[in-house]
């Protein structure tokens, strides 16, 4: 069992930058796959960025490449979203989720997650 909660979301500026954490329970962190997700108001949950358990694979969202990085500290559990260049419509819920993976993949899809966080606010005022 594994125990996900975001912090970090609030309101920022167009064009501003955020850093979300995602702090992870228990001692297998680093067999898991990490992934974010986002929910905007009205629309169903996408996927935003994906990191292998080593933090050496990483795979984004056409949306937010460029501008979002995912990365990983298996030391302190946690994996990290920094979002810079932010814009209006990445205004969502974001959530943090855990894969468990046999071997250094990623997951992109939302049902292959076997555990989510909570989510936590980003509002981006324009």
């Amino acid at each position: 069992q594994v125990q996900l909660v975001e912090s970090g979301g609030g309101l920022v500026q167009t064009g501003g930058s955020q850093r979300l954490s995602c702090a992870a329970s228990g001692r297998t962190f680093s067999t898991y796959a990490m992934g974010w997700f986002r929910q905007a108001p009205g629309k169903e949950r996408e996927f935003v960025a994906a990191i292998s358990r080593s933090g050496v694979i990483t795979y984004y969202a056409d949306s937010v490449k460029g501008r979002f990085t995912i990365s990983r500290d298996n030391a302190k559990n946690t994996v990290y979203l920094q979002m810079n260049n932010l814009k209006p419509e990445d205004t969502a819920v974001y959530y943090c989720a855990a894969a468990q993976v046999p071997w250094s993949s990623i997951r992109t899809t939302q049902s292959m997650y076997d555990y989510w966080g909570q989510g936590t606010q980003v509002t981006v005022s324009s």
